[in-house]
């Protein structure tokens, strides 16, 4: 039904809005900014030498704002030394597609959040205690949870061996900055190195993979 001109205008409280989201989304991104920068500074500096000031300044923000979001050091780099949701997203594919996940996955972070998803475990020496707990998570979120997905024998080295493979790339990429590397599309790239990584995923006919005794029945 229309409404006459003369008809009195609602006086009531004004409707709901989504204007809750911008907020949302500029805290993921004061998140995401200040993890960025202590996990900038965590490949640089001893954990004893890093400054939760030091941090804020890298990511822009705040020292209160870090404590606001993280609530104390330990805290923040509790986040930054777990490889959780690193992994989760490293190991978003079927086995058979996996090592080009990986390597497409290692060169997009770089490339478009100027973070490795692996790379930080290379700066472990620097970190005394903390260097122990980074390399025990690395081992239990990223090379056993790896090896779990595997099948045949050897599943544990041939988990590292991908991922050490993974992590010189990381290295090219990133730290020594390989210039033909860096100039290759990701795809071609991925292309190129996947099966690499595949490889000692699938692993040999002495591990049951490609070729193995457990592809041999008929």
């Amino acid at each position: 039904m229309s409404t006459s001109p003369d008809a009195p205008v609602p006086t009531g409280p004004p409707a709901p809005t989504d204007s809750p989201a911008p907020a949302r989304r500029d805290a993921e991104a004061t998140r995401a900014a200040i993890l960025r920068a202590a996990r900038h500074l965590l490949a640089r500096q001893a954990h004893a030498d890093i400054t939760l000031k030091a941090v804020a300044e890298r990511a822009g923000v705040s020292a209160p704002l870090v404590l606001k979001y993280f609530g104390n050091k330990d805290a923040l780099f509790a986040r930054v030394m777990s490889f959780q949701e690193d992994a989760d997203a490293l190991l978003d594919a079927p086995l058979e597609r996996l090592g080009r996940h990986m390597v497409r996955h290692v060169l997009v972070s770089q490339r478009e959040r100027g973070a490795d998803p692996l790379l930080r475990i290379a700066f472990a020496p620097l970190h005394g205690d903390h260097g122990d707990v980074l390399r025990a998570n690395f081992r239990v979120q990223v090379t056993e949870r790896l090896a779990e997905r595997l099948t045949g024998a050897h599943r544990g080295v041939r988990a590292e061996l991908a991922v050490a493979a993974l992590l010189g790339l990381g290295v090219m990429f990133g730290i020594a900055r390989g210039s033909e590397l860096r100039a290759t599309p990701v795809d071609e790239v991925a292309d190129r190195y996947g099966p690499t990584i595949q490889a000692h995923l699938e692993g040999g006919a002495a591990d049951g993979g490609p070729g193995g005794a457990a592809d041999c029945r008929g």
